[in-house]
């Protein structure tokens, strides 16, 4: 469709009335659009600084003299690689003394089991000690032989009465039962002696095995001092500072390095008091920073601050960036939009309805009414598709036009064309 607008040239000479009314009679020719509605996503606009998501103060875990500094400032470390080394001479020295020790409680508490025939993981049994055993054979066969005499003696007690055996040996074999048995006798305590002298080996076992319990306890302490006195990265960032140089004496409270987590990193945003209640986790986040032209980056709203600032009146929102490539670094500022997951109306016209006064920085539309072309101001917002966003000074429907913008003006009269 085309409309035939009127033109009019106040600088034209002569005519005058006549002219203007011929003037209007000339219409000219313009295509037209229509300002149409459709549904936008709805952002809110913030602007903040990126910070580290984490920071780390790094200390040793032991006093020493720094011999070796291998990171610099800037320098980029994984978690676990080393930043500083100690002098570690004293921590070896005492690391062999606590194994030269427990070598030799170890020694020891093999040569108490072997005395009592305890093998690695056996359990403990009194008989299978080999003293036990020799002291209960030798007392089983005293104790066999004491009943052997006092049957023989028994026997004698019964021939001294028909008369076929003699008082004499039937005494002596009485004798010699009552020697055998104080033999048994003397066998049976010396195997609950040897028992219990096995009871107490393996009760000597229990104080062997806490000496070497200590003992391995020590060796693990020294180890450790040994491992401490090299300082290693708990996290993995950039050292953003460093403290020590070489041959500087450190202790437990002193600073080695600080470093500084960006993988993810975290965008702090300063956003209205009003808009607040709009804004909750897990909202999307796109950011723009200066270093970066053209290129927008995407996280996610984490944490909302609990309270607002009484004197700016704007709470603080922190989001999430994923960091693989570290193009993000701790105090670049940016400019961030929140969106919303509610859409909104939006009025779009074709770009070439809109003519811009870039002086001015004002922009404005003709807008076809009753065949008049009437000026419009207004606020422009984003541009896609070949059409513009109209924020403000133009209602939906309205038909604007779309060429000869410069040759238009305020009431010119407009014909309608098919």
């Amino acid at each position: 469709m085309v409309l035939a607008v009127g033109s009019l040239s106040c600088g034209r000479s002569g005519g005058g009335a006549a002219n203007v009314h011929a003037a209007e009679l000339k219409p000219l020719r313009v295509t037209m659009g229509v300002a149409a509605t459709r549904e936008v996503a709805v952002a809110i606009q913030a602007n903040g600084s990126f910070m580290a998501d984490a920071t780390s103060e790094v200390a040793p875990l032991t006093a020493g003299r720094v011999v070796a500094t291998p990171v610099d400032v800037g320098a980029w470390v994984s978690e676990g690689d080393v930043i500083a080394r100690l002098d570690d001479r004293n921590a070896r020295l005492r690391l062999e003394q606590a194994r030269a020790v427990q070598q030799q409680t170890e020694a020891a508490l093999r040569q108490s089991r072997m005395r009592i025939g305890l093998g690695p993981n056996a359990t403990f049994d009194p008989a299978a000690v080999p003293e036990v055993q020799a002291a209960r054979a030798a007392y089983e066969s005293a104790e066999a032989q004491a009943k052997l005499a006092v049957a023989d003696a028994k026997r004698y007690a019964s021939l001294v009465a028909t008369g076929d055996v003699s008082a004499s040996n039937y005494e002596r074999a009485r004798a010699q039962a009552d020697s055998a048995e104080a033999q048994a006798d003397v066998a049976r305590r010396q195997y609950e002696a040897a028992v219990n002298g096995a009871r107490l080996n393996h009760q000597g076992i229990d104080g062997a095995e806490a000496a070497l319990a200590s003992a391995k306890s020590q060796t693990a302490m020294a180890q450790k001092e040994l491992d401490d006195t090299v300082v290693c990265a708990p996290l993995a960032g950039y050292i953003s500072e460093r403290h020590m140089a070489i041959g500087e004496p450190v202790n437990a409270s002193s600073k080695i390095a600080t470093i500084l987590r960006a993988n993810p990193i975290r965008l702090d945003l300063q956003v209205s008091e009003i808009e607040t209640s709009r804004i909750h986790p897990g909202m999307t986040v796109y950011a723009r920073v200066a270093a970066q032209a053209g290129r927008e980056f995407e996280g996610k709203v984490k944490v909302l601050s609990p309270a607002v600032d009484p004197g700016s009146r704007a709470m603080t929102i922190r989001a999430e960036f994923a960091n693989p490539s570290l193009v993000l670094r701790p105090g670049m500022s940016a400019t961030a939009r929140v969106q919303l997951p509610q859409g909104e109306e939006g009025i779009f016209v074709p770009a070439a309805a809109v003519l811009t006064d870039s002086g001015a920085n004002a922009s404005r539309v003709f807008v076809i009414e009753s065949d008049r072309a009437r000026v419009r101001v207004v606020q422009v917002g984003s541009a896609e598709n070949g059409t513009t966003r109209i924020l403000s000074g133009l209602s939906r429907g309205a038909v604007v036009a779309t060429s000869n913008l410069p040759d238009l003006y305020d009431g010119a009269l407009v014909e309608r064309r098919n």
